[in-house]
């Protein structure tokens, strides 16, 4: 089982408005590929949330096969639509785990 893992630092001012779009779009949208089979939005705490508050994205498939599947066919594409919402007021850092 993978963990394709997504922290993000998220400007005051979009924060309401991108928590609500990743809760009722984005995640639902990522769901809907099939590659995954559950996903679940954290959010950070004991952070310095002078600049945003940070965010952590979690989406839990089987195996680097449905993973790969999805940064080759699906994450460009729901990539640029955060980017059109929400420009640069907000940051991605990506990783990869395996759950042992």
């Amino acid at each position: 089982m993978m963990i394709y893992n997504v922290t993000l630092k998220v400007e005051n001012e979009i924060t309401d408005a991108w928590v609500k779009w990743m809760k009722t779009e984005h995640m639902p949208d990522v769901m809907s590929t099939g590659l995954f089979t559950d996903c679940r939005l954290c959010r950070l705490l004991e952070q310095d949330e002078m600049e945003g508050m940070t965010y952590v994205a979690q989406y839990f498939c089987e195996g680097m096969k449905q993973y790969n599947t999805y940064i080759d066919e699906h994450a460009q594409g729901m990539r640029e639509k955060g980017f059109k919402l929400f420009g640069g007021k907000f940051v991605a850092f990506r990783t990869i785990m395996e759950i042992v």
